[in-house]
């Protein structure tokens, strides 16, 4: 037996689920950033955390890896449109270092992909995940468009998320 007297914080939030969110947009900001070595180390890839700040999934984690640094010339220029999204999304146009991206509230937009389904890399799956597909200012009412985003003036009487106020 284990004495747990003063040993934990009672008042502590319980854990979150993991399970992933379902597809749809939500305002979210990056909180952690780092660049890390591909599977087969011949390449490096960008990981942003993202923590979505309202409605009912607030607080849950979705995270998106850049390839930046690839042999793949293709996955290299994905990574470096989606990354130009993130930057415009986010106000942040020139970054030098990933950490100027924290805490820049933007949109996203998640899709749930099931378990079992095939991936761009080839692979398929073992179990429910998120991917993040898209990227705006928390102000842009235009639909998203990952393959080249758009500023778009600020809407009227817009909510901070982009949703129309009462």
């Amino acid at each position: 037996m284990a004495n747990l007297t003063g040993m934990y914080n009672p008042e502590a939030e319980a854990q979150q689920d993991f399970a992933p969110i379902p597809s749809g947009e939500y305002p979210a900001q990056i909180v952690e950033s780092d660049m890390k070595p591909t599977k087969n180390n011949n390449g490096q890839y960008l990981e942003l955390t993202y923590a979505v700040i309202d409605g009912e999934f607030k607080g849950r984690k979705v995270w998106v890896r850049l390839n930046l640094d690839n042999p793949n010339a293709q996955a290299v220029e994905i990574a470096n449109r989606q990354f130009k999204s993130i930057q415009e999304s986010a106000g942040v146009l020139n970054p030098t270092q990933s950490e100027q991206l924290h805490y820049k509230p933007h949109m996203i937009r998640v899709e749930l992909i099931p378990a079992g389904t095939s991936q761009r890399n080839g692979g398929v799956t073992a179990k429910d995940s998120n991917e993040i597909r898209g990227w705006k200012k928390l102000d842009d009412g235009i639909p998203f468009d990952t393959s080249a985003p758009a500023a778009a003036p600020a809407r009227q009487n817009a909510a901070p998320w982009g949703k129309q106020a009462a």
